[in-house]
């Protein structure tokens, strides 16, 4: 009887923490009972071995077992048991001994376990409790070195998932690009023909450059500080350049896509680059969970001030208590991965992550394994401006950078001299150097109004060129641009402590050029 009322009065959360009690007589089991219960300290009786080692496998915070009890193999037997303990484990084990000499049964203990304390009797209540509150407070920590040790586990486990997601998705742009290339390099097309190919593989690489800067950031993301390049945006223009990311996995699933628009443009403030990222992630995943043939629908409508893009598939469905947590890291439908041929996944959590920046929402809906499933992204209208002004404010990129005498200093040739090139053919008069001293030299006789320099030359990097143009009177005037691969905060201090007006991460694109230029003239 004393067993099971004892066993009742233990909360879940006391399991861990109880102390499992092996006593020489039933007398003993209920006298000690009484008073580690008085003590605050939750026990349970275990009337033989076995029973023992079974709520050990249950949970406990110590075990406090009398001499008598390890008679035979059974304190052999006890130290198997604790032996199996995962590494974090070190359950601490208290022996009620009989005064007198040491039997071979402590010896047998005290060698099999590494956490044994003994306890002569008779023992003083007090001495008993503190024994135990200190073996207890032990097992506390042991338990909280556990949790960080899962914390540390779960850390590593999101870090190279995030990795693989991203490498995923660097993967995805590479076979526009492929198809365009093979195109331009088999058939040969006049320019008009060619363009629609350029302005492609032009779009790819920008998304392929957001994430591969995304990737050198893996901490930031991770906790969700993830910034964003604003502007108005139409929907059905993002919608159709998910669709072009998402084209390839359609076609190889022989998939039926259907993309249906609002009856009027719909605009809302984001940015491009991520809203394409999350609407080709969510075709993606249709696409690799839905059977071959199968059907996709995309509906764009208008909800009040909202814009609402409806992504639906005929595929595997899932289950309905998974429709809140499909959007948490690692989540797995079972039985639907030899559906998705074994991918990696397309970062639902993310998706989640990036529209809730852009202010929106996100979820999910199935009637169940089998039935299809619906993604719906709510995002919220941007409010109308007038465009007109906006255009009539800023000047060309032609315009901004046509004006200016441009040296440009990479040790990369080819990139030094496709930078140059293009500079030249948007109006501006260049000069390139490949290493510092070269800059210095040709700096003399061209007198740049600009230059743009790399930061990770050998011998004189572009920190020590820029603070040796700086130091010269006669180019007070000299706008300097870094041009770098590393776009870290440390990084930034560095290249303003040097002198730099701006800089830019390569690859340069033009148009940011262009701002940084405008920007710097209203300065």
């Amino acid at each position: 009887m004393t067993t099971n009322a004892t066993a009742s009065t233990i909360t879940q959360e006391d399991t861990q923490l109880r102390v499992l009690l092996r006593t020489a007589t039933s007398r003993d089991a209920v006298m000690a009972t009484a008073v580690l219960e008085r003590a605050g300290i939750a026990t349970r009786v275990c009337a033989t071995l076995q029973e023992l080692v079974l709520e050990i496998g249950r949970g406990a915070g110590a075990i406090l077992v009398s001499e008598e009890m390890l008679s035979g193999d059974d304190a052999a037997a006890l130290s198997d048991a604790v032996s199996m303990q995962p590494p974090w484990s070190d359950l601490p084990v208290l022996v009620l001994a009989r005064q007198g000499a040491d039997s071979r049964a402590i010896a047998v203990a005290m060698e099999g376990m590494a956490n044994v304390t003994v306890l002569e009797r008779p023992i003083r209540v007090a001495a008993l409790v503190s024994a135990l509150r200190s073996a207890l407070r032990a097992r506390r920590r042991q338990y909280e070195l556990r949790r960080i040790l899962d914390d540390l586990s779960e850390a590593d486990k999101r870090k190279t998932e995030f990795l693989a997601t991203l490498a995923h998705e660097l993967r995805n742009p590479m076979a526009p690009l492929s198809t365009a290339l093979a195109i331009l390099t088999r058939k040969p097309l006049t320019p008009e023909a060619a363009l629609p190919y350029y302005q492609l593989m032009g779009r790819q690489i920008d998304h392929m450059v957001r994430l591969v800067n995304d990737l050198m950031e893996v901490s930031r993301i991770t906790r969700g500080k993830i910034e964003l390049q604003l502007g108005e945006l139409m929907v059905d223009q993002v919608i159709r350049d998910a669709v072009e990311l998402s084209r390839p996995l359609m076609d190889a699933g022989r998939h039926r896509l259907e993309v249906r628009a609002a009856d009027a443009p719909l605009t809302v403030e984001g940015d491009g680059v991520r809203l394409t990222q999350v609407f080709s992630n969510l075709l993606n995943n249709a696409a690799k969970y839905t059977p071959e043939g199968g059907r996709i629908d995309v509906f764009v409508e208008r909800d009040g001030t909202n814009a609402v893009v409806r992504i639906r598939d005929n595929g595997a469905g899932l289950p309905r208590d998974m429709l809140a947590s499909i959007f948490d890291m690692f989540v797995q439908v079972s039985g639907t991965a030899r559906a998705a041929q074994g991918g990696l996944g397309i970062g639902l959590t993310l998706v989640k992550s990036l529209v809730e920046l852009h202010g929106g929402t996100v979820s999910a809906k199935s009637e169940g394994l089998g039935q299809g499933s619906e993604f719906v992204v709510t995002l919220p209208l941007a409010i109308a401006h007038d465009a007109g002004a906006g255009k009539r404010a800023a000047p060309s990129t032609e315009a901004a950078i046509a004006r200016h005498s441009i040296l440009v200093v990479d040790d990369n040739r080819d990139a030094a001299e496709s930078l140059a090139a293009l500079l030249g053919l948007l109006g501006a008069r260049t000069a390139v150097a490949f290493s510092g001293t070269e800059a210095l030299t040709i700096a003399e006789s061209f007198r740049p109004s600009l230059a743009i320099l790399d930061i990770g030359m050998p011998g004189m990097d572009g920190c020590e060129l820029a603070r040796r143009l700086r130091a010269d009177p006669a180019r007070s005037g000299l706008t300097l641009i870094a041009l770098t691969g590393w776009g870290q905060p440390d990084d930034r201090v560095r290249i303003a402590q040097a002198g730099f007006d701006h800089h830019l991460l390569k690859p340069v694109d033009m148009e940011e050029l262009s701002m940084a230029l405008r920007r710097l003239a209203q300065r």
